[in-house]
C-alpha cells in the first residue's frame, strides 16, 4: 500500500501543438492538505482533469490510492470528488433536492441520500438553506453547496480548483476551515488556488508549478526557509551581549554574525549541511544570555512564487 493519494510522474499533454505539462512529477500525502499554486498557463487546471479522469494524458503515469487513472478510471472515481473552478448548477432545484439528485446519481438509495444529504448539509453550515432556491443564492453559498456536493458519495480525495475565488475575507476563511475539519475526517484535499495567503495557513504541503513544469514540491516549511546560499537565524537578546557575537561566529557551519539594534538583534548566516538553529540555539544558552526571540528566517509565500516562476502574462 502506497503512502501516497497521489503519484504524479512524468506527466505530459499537449493541446494543438501547445505543451501544458512538460514531465511534471509530485506527489500527495494521504490526509493532507496539499496546495497545487502556479500563474495562469502553468498546468495546474489540465493536471486537475487528469486527476479526475476527464483527460487521458500523452504521457506519464498518474496514480490515485495506487490505481491508474488510465487504466482503471472507474476505480478512481469512487475515491474522488472533484469540485472544478465553474460548475454549472440546476439553479431552480432546491439546495436539497440538488444534492439529492447528485447522491441518486451515484446510486445511493433513498433512505441512504437522506441521511448523507443531511450530512453534507451539516457539514457546510447549510443546513437551514436546504428548502432555498440555488439561484438566490450568494457565491458563498454556491461554493458552500458545490463542496457539499463533491461529498455526497463520501470521497477519500478532494480536488478542488479555485473554490475560493469570488469569495469575500469571511466566506474565504470559514471555507478553510471546513477544509480542515475534512483533513481531521481522514479526507485528502488537493487544492489549486491563486490565494497564497490562505495556503500558507492550512496547508501541509505545496507543488509549484510554471509553464508545464514542477518548480517545488515538498512540505511547506521547506519552501518557505530562506533560499540563498546560506540559511539563516534571528536572534533578539534583552541586553546586547558583544561575546555571544564572537562565540557564534566561531561555531562550526556558522557564515556570519551580523549585529543590529545597538546589539541586541542578531543575524546568524549558516551553512545547513555543518550546522543548525538547534546548535545556534543551544550555544546562545550555554553563554548565559537572555533570549527574547529566537526563529529561522524564512520568506513569505509570495516571495517563493515570485523567485520560481516567470514574468509575462499566458492565457
Amino acid at each position: 500500500m502506497s503512502d501516497y493519494a497521489i503519484e504524479v510522474a512524468g506527466l505530459r499533454h499537449a493541446f494543438k501543438g501547445h505543451k501544458a505539462l512538460q514531465g511534471t512529477s509530485f506527489s500527495v500525502a494521504k490526509q493532507s492538505i496539499h496546495g497545487f499554486v502556479g500563474p495562469n498557463g502553468a498546468g495546474k487546471t489540465t493536471s486537475l482533469k487528469v486527476l479526475a479522469t476527464l483527460l487521458v494524458p500523452d504521457a506519464g503515469t498518474v496514480r490515485v490510492f495506487g490505481h491508474d487513472v488510465v487504466r482503471e478510471p472507474d476505480r478512481v472515481r469512487q475515491r474522488i470528488g472533484f469540485m472544478p473552478d465553474h460548475l454549472g448548477m440546476y439553479r431552480q432545484m432546491t439546495v436539497g433536492e440538488y444534492l439529492d439528485f447528485f447522491a441518486a446519481a451515484y446510486g445511493l438509495p433513498v433512505r441512504e441520500r437522506r441521511r448523507v444529504v443531511g450530512d453534507v448539509l451539516a457539514l457546510t453550515d447549510m443546513s437551514k438553506r436546504a428548502d432555498d432556491l440555488i439561484k438566490g443564492l450568494s457565491k458563498g453559498m454556491l461554493q458552500r453547496v458545490s463542496l457539499a456536493r463533491t461529498l455526497v458519495h463520501d470521497p477519500d480525495l478532494l480536488l478542488l480548483d479555485e473554490p475560493a475565488a469570488g469569495l469575500d475575507p469571511r466566506a474565504r476563511i470559514e471555507l478553510m476551515e471546513i477544509l480542515r475539519e475534512l483533513c481531521s475526517l481522514g479526507k485528502t484535499v488537493f487544492i489549486s488556488s491563486h490565494i497564497l495567503a490562505e495556503l500558507a495557513e492550512v496547508c501541509d504541503a505545496v507543488t509549484l508549478m510554471d509553464v508545464g513544469k514542477t518548480k517545488f514540491s515538498g512540505p511547506l516549511e521547506d519552501l518557505l526557509k530562506h533560499d540563498g546560499e546560506d540559511a539563516a537565524c534571528i536572534l533578539r537578546l534583552h541586553e546586547a551581549a558583544p561575546p555571544l557575537t564572537a562565540l557564534l561566529t566561531e561555531l562550526a557551519g556558522v557564515s556570519t554574525v551580523a549585529e543590529h539594534d545597538d546589539g541586541k538583534r542578531l543575524v546568524i548566516r549558516y551553512q545547513r549541511e555543518e550546522c543548525s538553529p538547534n546548535q545556534i540555539l543551544g550555544a546562545t544558552i550555554e553563554a548565559g544570555v537572555q533570549i527574547h526571540e529566537f526563529h529561522e528566517q524564512r520568506r513569505h509565500l509570495n516571495e517563493a512564487f515570485m523567485s520560481l516562476t516567470t514574468a509575462g502574462v499566458r492565457s
